[in-house]
């Protein structure tokens, strides 16, 4: 990686705007959208599930793509120059799963959340009323997400304005591109000052975001999924979840660049066996990571022999429930893509590398609906329905148009190259003479 060839000048390349593409995803939402209103009115509680699990999921997906961005950013790391782009770009979902939120916050009461009912009779839940109480968890939930969202889309912005001083010209008669360009450079002071501005600022706030970002997404698996089960507990549960969405966001990172490789030469060229590679290497590595803190989780629940603790995992592994769908779950996330990534023909092909990717998506997508839905489960009925892909289809939707209308609208690879810092002792030798 220490030496990945970035070239002086990066074509400037869009994903080319298409009108079958804006149908697909728009249909999608409406089918989602009529889904959830038909099933709100056979099965409040099924719905309600069957959206929270696809927020949470989908939501996970694109702000772990943003972190992963500003990983790679705080690791000065080169050899994702071409993917870049890529992962700035999931931040277009963010404002819509903002709204996506409003109705959880805002509606979902005792039919969500059982210890409201809980909290008049029980003790040990009475103990928790300082942080289980609805005025504090909308609260937390808006101001949270507000600050975690909107650190996000200010690294991206300074991630796009420099580039805007390199695309004059290049909008290709798109009044939309060239909007977004005039909007973009506002106060602009030159390139070599943007670009130095940008890198600055970009460096000085990504390790506030990975912080910011590992206490609201806690905060998100605490309230939209733990809680749920409000005498059970597990400190391992928030690094479960929000390194999960972190590893959702490399799978989809390496998803879409494989799809860019179709659309252009320049995207194909650049986007190749070293990036294939690496990222291949990273999407083994998480799937390691997940297993490792999913068996952490249990190790010590299954020693430790408490009724509480054991009373999560005994529900998910009840062989006539809840078992047979969290072995499939394991299956997906560890045994598939470890077996699949674990050569290097797979990490550097492009269709074996899209298949177990698509894998670990997939899994993920079901991990995130077994962890909530087993605790408002009753007896008969279904543990999976058709419902529950349905709906997700109204998130699908919003989330495939959102970043689709982010590459096809801003460079789909990034123009402007960040600086090379001076080694410390040469920064010490500058000085000293």
């Amino acid at each position: 990686m220490a030496h990945m060839h970035v070239p002086s000048e990066v074509p400037v390349r869009y994903l080319p705007r298409s009108k079958n593409a804006s149908m697909i995803a728009g249909a999608l939402f409406l089918v989602g959208l009529i889904s959830f209103v038909v099933r709100l009115r056979q099965d409040p509680d099924s719905a309600w599930i069957s959206y929270v699990t696809n927020w949470l999921y989908f939501t996970s997906i694109a702000i772990g793509g943003v972190l992963f961005a500003f990983a790679t950013w705080m690791t000065k790391a080169k050899w994702n120059w071409s993917m870049r782009r890529v992962s700035q770009s999931f931040v277009a979902f963010l404002p819509l799963s903002f709204l996506f939120l409003l109705p959880m916050v805002l509606m979902l009461r005792e039919n969500y959340f059982p210890w409201i009912e809980m909290m008049a009779t029980d003790p040990i839940v009475q103990k928790k009323v300082a942080y289980l109480n609805i005025p504090f968890l909308v609260t937390r939930n808006l101001v949270g997400v507000t600050v975690l969202f909107g650190m996000a889309i200010y690294f991206v912005y300074l991630a796009l304005r420099p580039d805007m001083g390199l695309t004059e010209g290049s909008e290709e008669n798109d009044p939309a591109r060239a909007s977004w360009r005039e909007r973009l450079t506002q106060g602009w002071m030159g390139q070599e000052q943007e670009e130095v501005s940008s890198y600055k600022r970009m460096t000085t706030m990504a390790p506030a975001f990975v912080m910011v970002y590992a206490v609201v997404m806690s905060i998100i698996s605490y309230d939209w999924a733990m809680s749920l089960e409000p005498h059970w507990f597990s400190t391992m549960f928030g690094p479960w979840f929000f390194m999960g969405a972190f590893w959702g966001g490399i799978a989809c990172t390496a998803l879409w660049s494989l799809y860019l490789r179709t659309k252009h030469e320049d995207f194909k060229h650049h986007i190749g066996l070293q990036q294939r590679h690496d990222i291949g290497k990273l999407s083994f590595a998480f799937t390691v990571f997940w297993t490792y803190l999913f068996f952490s989780q249990y190790i010590v629940i299954w020693y430790g022999k408490l009724p509480w603790e054991q009373a999560w995992i005994v529900k998910r592994s009840d062989p006539t429930s809840w078992g047979p769908f969290w072995l499939l779950i394991i299956g997906l996330c560890f045994l598939v893509p470890f077996a699949g990534l674990l050569g290097r023909k797979a990490k550097m092909k492009p269709k074996l590398l899209a298949f177990f990717t698509s894998v670990i998506v997939v899994g993920l997508w079901l991990e995130r609906y077994g962890v909530v839905a087993p605790a408002l489960w009753h007896e008969g009925d279904p543990v999976f329905s058709v419902w529950q892909p349905l709906i997700g289809c109204m998130f699908l939707g919003a989330y495939l148009f959102s970043v689709r209308w982010f590459l096809s609208t801003f460079p789909a690879m990034q123009i402007w190259q960040p600086m090379v810092d001076p080694e410390t002792l040469e920064a010490e030798l500058v000085h000293a003479e």
